[in-house]
């Protein structure tokens, strides 16, 4: 489960692993009384508990409403899909095709590119020059990686998931040969630090997750 954060509007959002879905929305029952209304909305469920608690589900890669509503979709959660990830940081990517959690093809790498200096005038300027190069060789590079590794794969994805530097990450799927991948590109921005093979292998976590966005009666006060 990732960690609770608050959430626009009221409530908090959190991602719960599919395999804890299931006990999780029975802890949500027990503390706040049986689900009195199960009503289908876009990729999701919205629920509303005894208390007036208000549970709402989105499930990553979509859902199609069948009866019984909540059971379909816990079962429709778990089910495994076929994704690719991107992250890409300054000097540092990484890409991947998952089946599920298992990952099935990756590629990670990295470009050196100088930090900051204390220096202005001139020195400045062409440290800046040669620093806003080597960001462009690290996009540039990204770019080949994704091409290599993720396009051969194309055919049989069902989605994209990005994160690092949401700036680079755009500069990279802005390439005319990475459109098709472009146009997968969904859910939230993977929060990530430096992307190394470590860092991938944890990202089904996050983009497996179903978004919860719960709000309590005393987050109405």
């Amino acid at each position: 489960m990732t960690r609770p954060r608050p959430a626009a509007g009221g409530g908090r959002q959190l991602g719960v692993a599919p395999a804890r879905l299931g006990r999780w929305l029975d802890g949500v029952a027990t503390r706040h009384g049986p689900f009195a209304e199960v009503v289908p909305v876009a990729d999701g469920l919205a629920l509303t508990c005894a208390d007036t608690t208000a549970v709402t589900l989105r499930a990553p890669f979509g859902w199609t409403p069948e009866a019984p509503l909540l059971a379909s979709f816990t079962a429709a959660a778990g089910r495994d899909h076929r994704a690719a990830v991107l992250l890409v940081r300054r000097g540092r990517w990484a890409v991947g095709v998952f089946d599920g959690e298992a990952l099935v093809v990756s590629k990670v790498d990295a470009r050196q590119v100088q930090g900051r200096t204390a220096a202005g005038g001139w020195s400045q300027q062409r440290f800046a020059r040669r620093r806003s190069n080597q960001t462009d060789a690290v996009v540039d590079h990204a770019v080949e990686t994704a091409v290599r590794v993720l396009l051969p794969h194309l055919d049989g994805l069902e989605a994209l998931f990005t994160g690092g530097d949401r700036g680079l990450v755009d500069d990279v799927l802005g390439e005319p040969r990475l459109r098709a991948l472009a146009a997968l590109r969904r859910g939230a921005f993977l929060d990530v630090g430096e992307p190394t093979k470590a860092v991938l292998l944890e990202t089904p976590k996050q983009f497996r997750a179903v978004d919860v966005h719960i709000v309590e009666p005393g987050d109405r006060a």
